[in-house]
């Protein structure tokens, strides 16, 4: 009987030892990393071990400044960090450069933060649209309640007769197109 629990402590020991060392020795546990996701949401989750949702990917392109400053100015950053599917079509800062003189600058403003919603919304799908599942004629019916009409022709897939898909890329939440036109809703009526 003494053997048997002289080996229970021998076990016990080591283990009561490493249940006691506080978080901040902890990998993935420290109380810096739990403050900041509690004060700022999931987009403020620091984790460069696992796959970047849509907005990390966005952030990590220089390509995609203007869309950045544009999902934080309409405080959408927290919802496309969130689980998701989402499939989200990304202009380039180029196809941004291709609106009418002072389009972004006007929306930018917080007066206009719902239309700046409103178009940011209709790039965003609700579900993983896989690169071979678009078909010519589809409508994708997009977060902000209207629809966004694929054309496929010749391997090329085309969003409302005015924007290409360029590339594809995988996100932890999703998939991301990176576009060269920005989409614009239809005028409400």
């Amino acid at each position: 009987m003494k053997r048997f629990i002289r080996f229970l402590t021998m076990i016990s020991l080591p283990l009561m030892i490493s249940c006691s060392q506080t978080s901040e020795t902890s990998p993935g546990n420290d109380a810096d990393t739990t403050a900041r996701a509690l004060a700022g949401g999931q987009e403020s989750v620091q984790d460069s071990d696992s796959q970047k949702d849509v907005v990390k990917v966005a952030i990590s392109s220089k390509d995609h400044t203007t869309l950045v400053a544009a999902l934080k100015q309409a405080d959408l950053v927290t919802s496309l960090s969130n689980a998701g599917p989402f499939t989200v079509f990304a202009p380039t800062n180029e196809a941004f450069n291709k609106l009418p003189a002072g389009t972004v600058d006007g929306l930018m403003k917080d007066d206009k933060k719902e239309d700046l919603q409103n178009i940011l919304q209709y790039h965003v799908f609700m579900s993983v649209k896989n690169p071979d599942s678009f078909t010519d004629g589809e409508k994708l019916g997009m977060v902000n309640g209207d629809d966004v009409t694929v054309t496929v022709k010749d391997g090329k897939t085309l969003l409302n007769n005015s924007a290409s898909v360029v590339t594809s890329i995988r996100a932890s939440n999703g998939i991301i197109y990176v576009i060269d036109g920005v989409l614009l809703p239809p005028a409400k009526q």
